[in-house]
């Protein structure tokens, strides 16, 4: 029975994909004292007759830099005291949540992601992608970790494994974009929008022993994004 259903599901879907579209994205990314580069390469089916609306897949590399950045306890299970889908609407709960500050922080990501787009003609779109799931590198760094008064030097590597969850649940680093995009002809575009973008260090050392351990630290940066897009098909 379950067959059946998946079956039916794809079947109704593939019909009502009118056509295909692969493009290829180059985008910059600066906020308040850091930024990113980074390029993809995705997939979108374009929906019904009308070919307005699509979804996606893809692939992202995204290279973050920065100078002076705050990392904050990651976890959800101690920023907001519980896991699963209700972390969303909960508050953090600020006695359980520290600082690692990183002088120079970098981080390069390679995801797979999502996207959903809308046309409003052959001009202009409208989309947003997320991360889904991936792996991070770079170079050890030297922070400082920050509980209240107190401090200690650690080091720490970017958080190896991504996979998007649900807010806080959320582990690695993980990019993400609300855009626009006008094309001047067939194949050349220009995006601009807004960059969501997570990463994530992991201490060498459990630095954190309240409310209990942790090596897991997270920034969240808001950044202005414009970048080139190219069809491929």
């Amino acid at each position: 029975m379950k067959k059946v259903v998946i079956i039916a599901l794809l079947t109704g879907f593939y019909h009502d994909v009118h056509s295909q579209v692969k493009e290829v994205n180059v985008t910059s990314a600066i906020g308040n004292s850091q930024g990113s580069v980074s390029a993809l390469v995705q997939h979108d089916w374009e929906l019904w007759k009308s070919k307005k609306f699509a979804i996606g897949v893809g692939a992202r590399f995204t290279s973050y830099f920065g100078a002076n950045q705050y990392y904050i306890t990651a976890p959800a299970k101690l920023t907001s005291g519980s896991t699963g889908p209700q972390v969303i609407f909960k508050e953090n709960i600020d006695a359980n949540i520290d600082t690692f500050l990183v002088k120079s922080p970098q981080v390069n990501l390679l995801n797979l992601l999502l996207n959903l787009r809308y046309k409003f003609n052959e001009k202009f779109t409208v989309g947003f992608n997320i991360d889904a799931i991936g792996f991070s590198f770079g170079g050890s760094k030297h922070g400082n970790y920050i509980n209240g008064a107190q401090g200690a030097m650690e080091n720490a590597k970017p958080t190896s494994f991504n996979v998007l969850l649900i807010s806080d649940n959320d582990k690695g680093s993980l990019n993400s974009e609300l855009y626009v995009k006008y094309y001047w002809n067939e194949k050349w575009g220009a995006k601009v929008g807004a960059q969501f973008l997570f990463t994530e260090y992991t201490t060498d050392t459990d630095v954190q022993q309240f409310p209990e351990p942790n090596d897991r630290f997270r920034n969240k940066s808001f950044l202005v994004a414009a970048g080139v897009t190219y069809k491929l098909k």
